[in-house]
Parts: structure tokens; sequence; C-alpha cells
């Protein structure tokens, strides 16, 4: 059943709109990003509540998933509720709670059977001990599946994950004899430019302050994305932001650096399997160049990308790394 329907799926892809003049060889989006939103205007349009339009977006969720499990799509994050989220009526924000536990007792299970992982990135302060508790366990059940990783983006926000890293490799910096003023500075205070940014010199700041200063110069980037909330995700190749909103409202600030940005005037609840394939048709037909040319360089880029994403993986299953973030996901 499954070889039957990954079939159709891709068929289905061939005969998108576009699809038949692809770019960059045929490139085929792996790792893909989903700002979900339109809900309130879908059910407003109809003269529903606003949770009707949650509960409608919550079921094409499931439907664009199966779709991009059946095409062989490796991961899908998507944006559920950001940290801004919780200045919505009480009302609406607490529907939003009881359908979050709903969603996640009546469809991991299923999304379990087809070996997709689940797993939730974003702060889980103010969450509900209930809905936490679901978290855990639908990422304990999901834990070992490999088929494709599901990431919630939710009570999430980019600035705050950036913040939240960043004071994570201050504090690794400190536990290797920086002093422990840097893992203050490096959470965003006014002090938290190299000494000589701050109208000294390293020298004349002593050999603990050329220590730190050296450890700072030689972090990478790599050093950075090990504290972010899920240091193994992939960057999404494609970001898909629906209900013609022309913004990315402080979703994976980081990780989307390089992405390939899609907005659809469709609103959630109407963004189904085929207006997924129209957008990953446009995405085939797009030229990557990752500030290169295209030619040599952009195979080179692409390789190296590659290989930073093993790398991730690696990295991301030895540490497991979760802080905690968030901004505009339920829609």
């Amino acid at each position: 059943m499954a070889s039957w329907r990954t079939w159709v799926a891709r068929w289905r892809l061939r005969g998108a709109r576009g699809a038949a003049e692809p770019a960059a060889g045929g490139a085929t989006a792996r790792y893909i990003a989903i700002i979900m939103d339109g809900n309130g205007r879908w059910a407003q349009h109809r003269r529903l509540p606003v949770a009707a339009g949650h509960r409608a977006g919550a079921k094409m969720l499931r439907r664009v998933l199966e779709h991009a499990l059946d095409l062989g799509i490796r991961e899908v994050t998507v944006y559920s509720f950001s940290t801004e989220n919780w200045s919505r009526p009480p009302a609406e924000v607490a529907a939003l709670m009881d359908l979050f536990v709903e969603m996640i007792d009546s469809q991991v299970p299923d999304m379990h059977e087809r070996g997709a992982r689940v797993r939730f990135v974003g702060r889980r302060d103010g969450v509900p001990q209930k809905l936490v508790r679901r978290i855990e366990e639908a990422e304990a059940l999901t834990a070992a599946n490999t088929r494709m990783t599901l990431y919630i983006a939710f009570n999430y926000g980019g600035r705050r994950e950036l913040l939240d890293a960043a004071a994570g490799l201050a504090a690794e910096n400190a536990g290797r004899g920086a002093p422990a003023a840097a893992a203050r500075d490096a959470r965003g205070g006014p002090t938290a430019a190299a000494p000589e940014a701050r109208g000294g010199s390293a020298a004349a700041a002593g050999p603990a302050a050329l220590g730190e200063q050296a450890r700072w110069e030689e972090a990478s980037e790599e050093d950075f994305r090990r504290h972010l909330y899920a240091p193994e995700m992939h960057d999404p190749e494609l970001l898909i932001r629906t209900s013609g909103e022309l913004r990315i409202s402080n979703f994976l600030l980081w990780q989307c650096a390089y992405s390939e940005l899609y907005f659809s005037d469709k609103l959630w609840p109407d963004f189904d399997e085929a207006a997924l394939d129209e957008a990953l048709a446009e995405y085939a037909r797009r030229q990557r160049r990752f500030g290169g040319r295209a030619g040599g360089g952009e195979v080179g880029a692409a390789r190296g990308a590659e290989a930073g994403g093993a790398k991730r993986a690696e990295a991301g299953a030895e540490t497991g790394a979760e802080a905690g973030a968030g901004t505009e996901g339920a829609s």
C-alpha cells in the first residue's frame, strides 16, 4: 500500500503546474518548513468561530503530512504556536491548548505507525502541564522513527531561540575557564562585546579576558548551532507561507538564512496536497546559488551544505539539547 501511495503522490507532483521545466537538475526539496497562516480568516469568511478555523487547519496539516510522507520528504517543520500568540483572547488560547492535546492523542499514534518522528521545539514554561505531558509522551513514542521528522514549533520565537543559543554558548565557554560575567553578557547585556569594543584592550583586561576573546573568535557556526533547540534539524530548503502574507514572522531565523521562500494566497485550511505539489514544483524550477554563481560553485556549496547536515545529524543525536522560545504560529 505504501509503495502504491508513493507512486500516486509522485505522479501527481509531476503533473503540478510548471513541473515540466525543473531547474538545478530537478532538485527535490527534502527539508521544508511551513508557516500555517489563515485559520482565523478562513473561519471568518464562513461566519464560523475562530476555533473552527484552527480545527480545519489541524485536519489539513494531517493531509499535508501524509502527502509529504508519500513524497519521501525527510523533514517538515511547522509553526503551530508562537510566544506572541499568548496575547490572543484567552478563550482562543484555551481552545488551542485543548486542540493540541486532542490532536496529539488522535494523530500521533497514526504518524508513529507510518514511521514519523515527532519533535517539539520551543519553550515549555507557561504551557499547561497536561499538554507538556502529551508532548513528552509523543516524543518518547516516536523517538526511534526515521522515515520522516515532524518538528512542531510550539511556544517558539526565532529571536528567543538565538538569545538562548548565545547564552548556552557563553555558558559553555565559561565552563572552559572564562569569567562568569561572560555568560551574563552573552545573554544580551550591553557589555557583551569584546574588551576592545568596551573601550579597553584585551591585553589590559588580563589573561582571563584574552582567553575569553580567543574562545569567542574561534567559535564556529556549528558551535553555535549545537545550542539551538533542535541542533540536528537540517536547514529548510523551502519555506512555505500561506494566506498571502509576505513575511517570515520570527520563524527559524538562523535555519532559513538560505531557504527558498514560497508565498501562497491560499488560507491554510485550503492548502491541500495539490497546493503542496505546486510549491515543490516551483522549488524545483529555482536555481540555488548560496551566494555563488550558477555552475560548479553552486554544486560545491550544495555539497558543503549537505555535509554540514550529516554532521548535524550526528551531533544532534549526541546532544539532544532543548532550551525553548517563540512567534506567529497559530493563525
